[in-house]
């Protein structure tokens, strides 16, 4: 296939760009910068202009777009930000496709597990309500801008749990702390994190844009694990021990509503449509995720 990527520079679209190709799929990016070679092609999601030649021939749409959650204090401009920055860039891709004589046949836009808010202990499917917060508000208007994709477009909302990567992402400031012995468990522990690799990021998102799947699908790896459990099994797989536990007041007098949400909040995804539809973990378990990351794997 032909797949125009947004948001290619990024932790998830760098990965997926090099799997994809690794498959043999010809990958082309948009930029804001000028492009710098045949396969980029630059746009300005803040004003709604796009290169039109970029989706000529495209198969498909991956959209990655979106200001960094957890990179800057939630100031009410930076949330507005955040918003913006999904919004635009998700109505200047499904506009540019109603202008295409013949649109790409799947439009893969990114959600966010945060669509769900904090639920506690509470299994949540695809089928689950929306919940509350900023994150929430958020995903909800997001999910919505993507289905305003032309008629006959397959649409995709992958809402992605915390990707665990070996440097960069959610783990990004964590995991050199707990490399050096200094990391702990954030709050008390026990709210659960849906938690996937780098890797099967990059897996599932080939997945969905080859198989006949559309609406909301929960990225997330099969077994549920609450900070604890996260925070010990990548400790031990560094062999460090991780006891220095950082308070949720503490964390809140910091960080604000960035730490309520992002790392107080509890969701307990199940992946149920990629599970009921065939697909294969690289890494389902804990334990063989904590593994690679500590590169032990």
């Amino acid at each position: 296939m032909r797949i125009l990527i947004a948001g290619a520079s990024g932790l998830i679209g760098t990965a997926l760009s090099s799997a994809l190709r690794s498959e043999g799929h010809d990958v082309v990016a948009l930029v804001r910068r000028a492009p710098a070679s045949p396969a980029e092609f630059q746009w300005d999601p803040a004003a709604g202009r796009i290169d039109e030649t970029a989706l000529k021939g495209a198969d498909a749409v991956v959209n990655l777009s979106g200001a960094g959650i957890g990179d800057r204090p939630w100031t009410r401009a930076r949330v507005n930000e955040l918003r913006s920055s999904r919004l635009g860039a998700t109505q200047t891709l499904t506009a540019a496709m109603a202008r295409q004589d013949t649109p790409p046949a799947v439009f893969l836009s990114q959600s966010a597990s945060g669509y769900y808010g904090s639920a506690g202990a509470a299994v949540l499917r695809e089928n689950a309500p929306a919940g509350n917060g900023t994150l929430a508000r958020i995903c909800v208007d997001w999910e919505a801008a993507a289905h305003e994709a032309p008629e006959g477009v397959r649409v995709v909302t992958p809402r992605t749990g915390v990707v665990l990567s070996r440097s960069g992402g959610a783990l990004g400031r964590l995991l050199p702390l707990l490399r050096l012995g200094v990391g702990g468990p954030l709050g008390n522990g026990r709210q659960y994190w849906p938690w996937i690799t780098l890797p099967d990021v990059g897996r599932a998102f080939s997945f969905l844009l080859a198989s006949p799947l559309s609406g909301p699908v929960n990225v997330c790896a099969p077994e549920t694990a609450d900070v604890n459990s996260l925070i010990a099994q990548l400790a031990g797989a560094l062999h460090r021990p991780a006891v220095l536990r950082v308070p949720a007041p503490v964390l809140r007098l910091v960080m604000g509503k960035l730490a309520e949400e992002l790392l107080l909040a509890s969701q307990r995804l199940e992946p149920a449509v990629l599970a009921d539809n065939g697909f294969a973990w690289q890494h389902a378990s804990l334990r063989q995720a904590a593994a690679w990351v500590a590169g032990s794997d």
